[in-house]
């Protein structure tokens, strides 16, 4: 086991890997040949990954196997499993133990010598690897939200599956959507459902189309992107040129940039203003076209298949009146689509389902045209700005957290006036821990889905 001198750069608690066919035996303690740690999380990836960096030499007994190191006498030769636990300076800690194993995916950059080796090893979920050797086939009817659960814990065919042990935190759906997996991988059935689900608020439509499936250190999440944003943040940082720092304040921000704040190039390619978009349909043999703006009106669509307000809760009034009507009202994006409104109804056999569907095509809350639209431009606006900043190691964070950041306005003059255009409340995109022999810190992406600041209470 690792030492625990609280003193040893980077707080590396253990960082032990076992022979694949053997984890219940001693493992190798790498632990003080690691001289960096990056853990990774993102909202767009389905998995975790970190990636260590290693030097050995031969000399170490606890690492060798006679004249070999960790890479030739252990050996590895990928899917090895590894103890590893990490910690920041508050004494939050990042433990991948038990049913939250990291394993090895590859070894790359090897530096070898005939006295010391320097190599990266990337490790990353089991689930990945079994997302790889198993697909979906099966049928599924009813919420999007209950088969997504269904995917990540059972059996997908054959008692093969993704079958995971951690934690799966799903928001409610609220309309049936009923689908064949058709030999697809499960991560990518879960993400393509993500574009189709609509979030449920009392049993009904209650948010804008649009969710994301992405794995954090706690589990799998299957969140609504607009109950992301609506969100208590976990804490408020601040960038400042003192060494104090506030008492409100959970931390300071080393160093930040802004990468995306305006772009209407980019807005206007992706359509985030106003889209077209050409449904064509299987059954009817035909199409429709489906216009949609950022500005959309809900009674002009009757809430159908969109969420409560019928339009995009999160883009306020003034963001949309900054930008001028030339550029915003305009189609910018022309896209192409088959209409997808599932498969066949619910029934015990071919002749009860056809039955069923000339009766009902599809879920009447559910307008599919108006879901992948709004969907696509959901996902667009919520870029539109994006920050990276750098903090003091915090392993309490998560991708997908909402925290509050507060940047200085510019002045020839001293002042304590917040920046009301790039400060206020940021969602973390992903973000990376790192460890080092000097430091630990963490580099966040944030994004947000309004121009200017977003409103903050002590209580939000």
């Amino acid at each position: 086991m690792a030492s625990k001198d609280s003193t040893r750069a980077g707080n590396i608690r253990e960082f032990e890997l076992f022979q694949a066919k053997q984890e219940g035996g001693e493992g190798i303690d790498a632990s003080d040949g690691v001289v960096d740690i990056k853990y990774y999380e993102d909202v767009l990836s389905n998995s975790v990954s970190l990636t260590a960096i290693i030097t050995e030499t031969g000399e170490s007994d606890k690492k060798s196997f006679g004249n070999k190191g960790i890479l030739d006498g252990l050996p590895i030769r990928g899917g090895e499993p590894s103890h590893i636990v990490i910690e920041d300076h508050d004494g939050h800690k990042l433990k991948f133990k038990e049913d939250n194993k990291l394993y090895v995916n590859r070894v790359r950059n090897v530096l070898a010598g005939t006295q010391k080796d320097v190599y990266a090893i990337d490790l990353t979920s089991r689930e990945l690897f079994a997302n790889e050797q198993c697909r979906v086939c099966k049928r599924y009817d009813g919420k999007i939200s209950e088969n997504v659960k269904k995917i990540l814990t059972e059996a997908t065919s054959a008692d093969v599956g993704i079958k995971t042990k951690k934690k799966v935190k799903v928001d409610e759906t609220a309309i049936n959507y009923n689908f064949i997996g058709n030999d697809r991988k499960p991560f990518y059935v879960c993400t393509w459902l993500a574009s189709k689900s609509i979030p449920a608020e009392a049993g009904k439509i209650g948010g804008s189309a649009g969710y994301l499936f992405y794995e954090t250190h706690d589990g799998f999440n299957f969140r609504s992107i607009d109950a992301l944003f609506d969100q208590k943040r976990k804490g408020n940082y601040i960038f400042t040129n003192t060494d104090d720092n506030p008492r409100e304040y959970k931390g300071k921000i080393l160093s930040y940039e802004i990468d995306r704040d305006i772009d209407l190039q980019s807005n206007l390619t992706v359509g985030t203003y106003a889209n077209r978009t050409l449904f064509f349909d299987f059954y009817a043999f035909n199409y429709k076209v489906r216009n949609y703006s950022i500005d959309e009106s809900g009674a002009a669509d009757n809430n159908e298949g969109a969420g409560s307000k019928g339009k995009l809760v999160h883009a306020g009034k003034d963001d949309l009146d900054s930008v001028a009507d030339e550029f915003r009202k305009p189609i910018s994006r022309v896209m192409n689509r088959v209409l997808d409104v599932g498969t066949l109804p619910p029934g015990k056999d071919i002749e009860e389902q056809l039955k069923n569907w000339k009766n009902t095509p599809f879920d009447p809350t559910y307008d599919a045209t108006k879901t992948m639209v709004q969907s696509i431009m959901r996902y667009n606006q919520m870029f539109l700005v994006k920050i990276n900043i750098m903090i003091a190691g915090d392993f309490s964070l998560r991708a997908g957290d909402m925290i509050y950041c507060e940047f200085p306005q510019l002045s020839t003059e001293p002042n304590t006036r917040p920046n009301k255009k790039s400060g206020g409340l940021y969602m973390i995109s992903s973000l990376c821990h790192s460890i080092t022999p000097k430091d630990t810190y963490t580099s966040l992406t944030l994004v947000r889905d309004t121009f200017g600041i977003k409103k903050f209470t002590p209580d939000s």
